[in-house]
């Protein structure tokens, strides 16, 4: 029987990536994947791809009737900036209908997967919900300010996280919840801000997915909770 993932946002550089991946080292699994807009010219017979606008419940409603049981979500729905906003570099700079872009993209998502999915997660065979999450999300690891709406969206996931985890825990011992730091990757998300990034350390999405991929193979139910970065080391919340 084909395991079944869904991998949200994966028309995303890390999503596309990813679906890659699995479709590459997992050949007994099916993977439905969502985009926003444009549909990816990314064809194989283990995948299929519906459109997604991730701010209407709806969405997750329908999304979800399709499915009797998966076996993993794995969420790369995420802004950093558009066209009229980059991340603030001081708090003068904070737009409101920004900041709530952040928090709909950012943070809202894997609360409705959540919402809509969990019974196809909750089986008796080993299963996983893994978010894409940022280091700049951690509260303990925050050295330097700015971005205030990406770090606040991203601790608002981080926390979500946690607390699904500690919720499943009780009621779904087989699922097992994380959120995971990608590094910084080649994607025009990260594109503005990759002359800044340290050399040997601006990762291609294969590369990014590859590391990914080997971190949720190797999840159990006990790492449930965790952040984890792409080397596969232990985050501060």
């Amino acid at each position: 029987m084909n395991r079944q993932i869904v991998v949200l946002g994966g028309s995303s550089g890390i999503g596309k990536a990813l679906i890659w991946q699995i479709l590459d080292h997992c050949t007994n699994t099916h993977i439905t994947a969502t985009y926003y807009s444009h549909k990816p010219q990314l064809v194989h017979t283990r995948l299929a791809w519906r459109q997604f606008d991730a701010r209407l419940e709806e969405n997750y409603v329908s999304l979800a009737s399709r499915f009797e049981r998966l076996h993993g979500i794995i969420n790369c729905i995420g802004v950093l900036h558009d066209n009229d906003h980059m991340p603030e570099k001081s708090i003068s700079q904070l737009s409101s209908d920004f900041f709530y872009k952040n928090m709909s993209l950012n943070a809202l998502p894997t609360l409705l997967i959540a919402k809509h999915f969990q019974g196809l997660l909750k089986h008796d065979e080993a299963s996983f919900f893994a978010t894409i999450s940022a280091r700049v999300g951690s509260i303990e690891d925050n050295k330097m300010g700015g971005w205030v709406s990406y770090r606040c969206s991203k601790a608002a996931l981080n926390m979500a996280l946690k607390t699904l985890a500690i919720e499943w825990r009780r009621n779904a011992r087989n699922v097992c919840v994380v959120a995971l730091h990608p590094g910084t990757t080649a994607t025009p998300l990260s594109q503005p801000f990759q002359r800044s990034v340290p050399s040997g350390k601006l990762f291609s999405p294969e590369k990014t997915a590859g590391y990914l991929w080997q971190i949720i193979i190797g999840l159990n139910a006990s790492d449930s909770g965790s952040f984890l970065a792409w080397d596969g080391s232990l985050l501060p919340w």
